[in-house]
């Protein structure tokens, strides 16, 4: 009888011994500063399986749509201010005003995604953003309100209740590789400011002109939003834990990622003067027609690497360490446009631009989520801080406007867009430094 008592408790102190170290593997792998330990026990499917690469092609979709017909924004700033729609800086306020949204969308649309309404938010804003380009082709060059409600607004709003939840909603499908997969869903963002700026060149150019060029890449967007629509979904796992509810004082108390939402509504306000004005300032400084169209697409296929390779570098050594030597390098690149007169000088300009500040943007979501405790706040804290950063997209390219003025005064605009990114750049060194105390690790 003892001996089976003793055997009996043997057998039970190993397999309570192996349900433990199961349990603290199930924890250790699991990243630290969004999931608990209360949590392991879920099983939560991640980093893999159909659902996990659908939605990530799927965002890539979305991404392509949104902020890749922003990053054809250049080209319709162009048409505008050579057909004297109205000054440089009263036409980028429409480019602005769409990035604004874009970003600013975030805090409801987070909200939204965290409250369970991540495929009616992303329906409504396909629908808002497809009407309302279709309405951009409907307007007169001469009647500027018609222009700013339906580019400015109504495609800034539709985008922003796409952007926001697209990349927010990865975190519910990728762990380990978390920075590579948002890395791979913002290129999609190059990929668009690649074909659209050409698509739309050349129908503008060509016979079918600007309204039916609009139209052409309208049914477009309809076509690939469709498409991301059906292929993107929520984690059913991820869903079905119990969310405590968001902690709202906290996020809004949290010292380093208040500071990091500041640091990147400071580089936006010069970061977008290049997409903006860089085929114009190229066409004004000699560059030949045919090459100064191809700069916005050419600094977009350059951006797609810059999206991609920091990004498998972020997963190792921390996404705060790769944004800041990349905001650094945009800033001090945006003072090499005093070069730029040459085809040879607009080329090799659009590929570095296009790679530090592509590295920038696919950055920014990575560097955010590092601040969550729990990955039901990730669409919250995604929200507050593109909504405080929308407003350096917002307010910068109309001071650069102002600033450039009907005289072209381009060494103003260059120098104000070169420094305010480089102090953004620098401000993100304070919050490394926290976040690394915060954390005990210099890979942040």
């Amino acid at each position: 009888m003892e001996s089976t008592r003793a055997s009996t408790a043997t057998l039970t102190s190993d397999n309570s011994a192996s349900t433990r170290t199961l349990v603290e593997d199930s924890v250790s792998s699991l990243t630290p500063d969004l999931y608990s330990e209360k949590n392991a026990e879920l099983h939560v499917r991640m980093d893999g399986g159909p659902r996990a690469w659908a939605t990530l092609f799927g965002g890539f979709l979305i991404t392509s749509v949104t902020f890749g017909y922003v990053n054809a924004f250049g080209v319709y700033q162009d048409i505008y201010t050579r057909s004297g729609t109205a000054s440089a800086s009263r036409i980028s306020w429409i480019g602005s005003t769409q990035i604004f949204f874009l970003l600013a969308m975030g805090l409801p649309a987070g909200k939204l995604l965290d409250m369970g309404y991540f495929r009616h938010t992303t329906l409504a804003g396909s629908v808002i953003f497809v009407f309302s380009l279709f309405m951009v082709s409907l307007t007169h060059h001469d009647q500027y309100y018609q222009i700013y409600l339906s580019q400015g607004l109504g495609l800034g709003i539709g985008a922003g209740l796409l952007y926001v939840p697209a990349m927010a909603i990865q975190a519910h499908h990728w762990r380990a590789r978390r920075a590579l997969a948002m890395g791979i869903v913002i290129t999609g963002s190059s990929i668009g400011g690649i074909i659209f700026p050409i698509m739309l060149n050349q129908l503008f150019k060509g016979s079918i002109g600007f309204q039916w060029g609009v139209r052409a890449s309208a049914f477009m967007c309809l076509g690939l939003l469709v498409f991301a629509n059906a292929l993107m979904t929520t984690n059913p796992a991820i869903l079905s834990q119990n969310k405590p509810k968001p902690d709202i004082k906290g996020i809004l108390t949290d010292v380093p990622y208040l500071l990091a939402a500041f640091a990147t509504l400071i580089i936006f306000w010069g970061f977008f003067f290049p997409y903006f004005y860089l085929q114009l300032f190229a066409i004004l400084h000699g560059v030949d027609f045919n090459i100064a169209f191809y700069t916005i697409s050419i600094m977009n296929a350059s951006s797609f690497f810059g999206r991609i390779i920091p990004n498998l570098f972020a997963d190792k050594l921390g996404p705060i360490n790769c944004v800041i030597p990349s905001a650094l390098g945009s800033g001090v690149l945006i003072l090499a446009m005093f070069g730029v007169n040459s085809v040879a000088s607009a080329v090799l300009f659009s590929i570095l631009y296009g790679f530090f500040s592509g590295a920038v943007l696919s950055l920014c979501s990575p560097t955010l989520a590092t601040f969550a405790r729990d990955p039901t706040e990730i669409g919250v804290r995604f929200g507050v801080a593109f909504f405080i950063a929308s407003f350096g997209a917002l307010t910068g390219p109309p001071i650069i406007g102002d600033l450039l003025d009907s005289r072209f005064h381009w060494y103003k605009a260059i120098v104000f867009s070169a420094v305010v990114v480089i102090v953004g750049g620098l401000l993100l060194v304070p919050v490394r430094y926290m976040v690394v105390k915060r954390k005990g690790t210099q890979l942040v």
